[in-house]
């Protein structure tokens, strides 16, 4: 329903001027945990497409940092509930200042939708577990919707482009079908050898770091497992130090087509801590050798865009989780501690 039989992108429950949204000159992404991670992806999408410079913040520091926002400025509030208190109060601080808020949220009439400027509903049904799962996967495919929606208004990319990105999102279903009918099994393995580990590190590139840090949040949330995610580039200014034997070390590999710098990198990566004794788990590419010559278990991805990979990337990671939640006899819908919709400060 967001594309019109010419293929253009057509927004219609997005109440904003046409104009408005060709002035704007920064955009600013507020969320917290899953949401702020799906923004952290939007983050590299919506810069390379539109040319504008995009922050991601944690709706949660974003008023105390006394943000600089101007009436060109637009600011996009995720959350899943509709009902997240620190992002429905930086909403406010936006739109006091004079900014434009739109809001990408899976629950009609909540108070995020209802008091932004405009709204993204990513109908993504009810989600009943109190982990986020699904709604990660809509909130990162609504912002590339939004992203190509202001690359074809401001005409920063060809049209036959935003029709081949289109397209490239439309295969996604059927991808993350294949991981899911394809990858269960050697998922399910790999947690039962690792039910016992004390602590992971997560680690990924471009695109795959945000993935890193959300597969990460995911074994923390319900397998109750000490957890880091981190950039790969940062292995090397500190985390090395924490590899030691045995330490499960999981990486996300990005394709080696395209940004083949990105895949050598990566790749030398998962040698520095081979050669320490790490236990490797990769998130790569089908037929990827260099990732069968070093990891220990691999968890495959079919062929895809380098920008549409974190959707089929934390798939087998929400797997993964749950399984090692599921080894360790725990509840994986109802994690301690935690509830479906943050509604305090």
């Amino acid at each position: 329903g967001r594309l019109d039989d010419t293929g253009s992108i057509n927004l219609d429950e997005v109440r904003i001027d046409e104009h408005d949204f060709t002035m704007i000159d920064k955009i600013i992404v507020i969320g917290c945990g899953t949401a702020s991670y799906a923004g952290l992806v939007a983050q590299y999408a919506i810069e390379h497409w539109v040319r504008i410079p995009v922050e991601v913040e944690l709706a949660h520091e974003f008023r105390y940092r006394d943000p600089i926002l101007t009436p060109r400025t637009l600011v996009v509030a995720i959350s899943q509930s509709g009902e997240t208190m620190d992002t429905l109060m930086a909403l406010r601080h936006a739109r006091e200042q004079g900014s434009k808020v739109l809001a990408i949220c899976n629950t009609q009439g909540a108070s995020i939708p209802r008091e932004a400027d405009a709204v993204l509903y990513t109908h993504a049904g009810p989600e009943v577990a109190v982990a986020s799962t699904k709604a990660f996967v809509a909130q990162i495919t609504a912002t590339y919707v939004l992203g190509l929606y202001l690359a074809q208004l401001k005409g920063t990319v060809f049209r036959d482009e935003i029709r081949q990105t289109l397209d490239s999102l439309k295969a996604m279903p059927a991808k993350i079908q294949w991981v899911l009918d394809t990858q269960p099994d050697r998922v399910q393995r790999a947690a039962e050898q690792l039910q016992d580990a004390q602590s992971f590190l997560f680690l990924g590139r471009h695109v795959g770091y945000p993935v890193a840090l959300e597969g990460a949040l995911k074994l923390k949330e319900i397998a109750y497992t000490f957890t880091e995610g981190f950039a790969a580039g940062e292995l090397k200014h500190g985390p090395i130090a924490l590899v030691d034997e045995g330490e499960p070390v999981v990486f996300i590999v990005p394709p080696a087509r395209g940004r083949n710098t990105l895949h050598a990198k990566a790749i030398s990566g998962i040698e520095e801590v081979k050669a320490r004794g790490a236990y490797i788990i990769a998130v790569a590419e089908e037929n990827d050798k260099d990732v069968e010559r070093y990891a220990d278990m691999i968890f495959w991805r079919p062929e895809c865009p380098t920008l549409m990979s974190p959707l089929v990337d934390i798939v087998p990671l929400q797997l993964f989780a749950m399984d090692m939640a599921r080894q360790k006899g725990y509840d994986v819908d109802k994690p301690r501690n935690l509830a479906k919709s943050v509604t305090v400060e």
